[in-house]
């Protein structure tokens, strides 16, 4: 029989520390807060995938290939 089939309170550590409570709490947490162009975090990937992605939308769609 183990901890919890007993009823008692078990902690998961992780690398031998509790897990953080709050991602607030994590250490990377509002670490761009003052960026203004990362405000509108949708825009901002939008922004930065445009290179990447503009050649796609030029392509047909599968439905308009078979055609």
């Amino acid at each position: 029989m183990n901890a919890i089939d007993r009823g008692k309170e078990v902690t998961v550590l992780h690398r031998g520390k509790p897990p953080q409570r709050s991602v607030k709490d994590h250490p990377a947490c509002g670490i761009w807060a003052d960026r203004k162009d990362m405000k509108d975090v949708a825009a901002y990937v939008r922004k930065i995938r445009q290179p990447r992605y503009s050649e796609l939308q030029k392509l047909p769609l599968p439905s308009e290939l078979s055609d």
